[in-house]
């Protein structure tokens, strides 16, 4: 028997049903989908030393499972120092298999791992149905060792859906059991 992921079971059997009776769907292709997550890390101080690129590379590679490739800058800037095409940051795409591994290894180990965790934001919508989620630390993944650790960077995680609606895109994160923060008496809390 072939493995598939949890979450992607889950997709299948449960939340394509969800959508078609709420939203009375005829057909299961207008059900929102998770296209893709793109894990991106900025790094301008890798200009200074350029070691500091191949440790994100290394540390971006274990937290997805998929190799990481650098980001070039595209002109020259004077004022941060910065020459055409010097690798300021390393990006990886993950889709299929891979892409809901990480969604359910960042969701029930990694986001409980952060310090006085609430619920992540729901700010992070973009007006056509993608999110974008910040962490401040990579330590937060199991798979970073402390130790080995030269300097501590944030990241940026993008879910990308193939809905154009905030609300439909939110719904099915849900419904994949990213935690949000909860309102209180119609409040949200910050």
């Amino acid at each position: 028997m072939k493995y598939s992921p949890r979450l992607k079971i889950l997709y299948k059997e449960k939340i394509i049903f969800f959508f078609k009776k709420k939203f009375n769907y005829k057909n299961i292709m207008q059900v929102p989908k998770l296209e893709k997550i793109v894990i991106n890390q900025g790094l301008g101080i890798a200009v200074k030393n350029k070691k500091i690129i191949d440790y994100a590379i290394k540390e971006i590679t274990s937290i997805s499972g998929q190799l990481a490739v650098p980001c070039y800058s595209k002109k020259d800037e004077a004022g941060f120092n910065l020459r055409k095409k010097i690798p300021i940051g390393c990006k990886v795409t993950l889709r299929r298999d891979k892409m809901y591994e990480f969604l359910d290894r960042l969701i029930t180990i990694s986001l409980p791992r952060v310090r006085d965790f609430n619920g992540i934001k729901e700010n992070g919508f973009d007006g056509r149905g993608n999110y974008n989620l910040g962490i401040k630390e990579q330590i937060i993944f199991p798979e970073i060792n402390i130790d080995k650790v030269k300097i501590i960077t944030g990241m940026n995680i993008s879910f990308i859906t193939n809905t154009d609606k905030d609300e439909l895109s939110k719904l099915l994160l849900i419904k994949f059991g990213l935690p949000f923060k909860k309102k209180q008496n119609g409040k949200r809390i910050s």
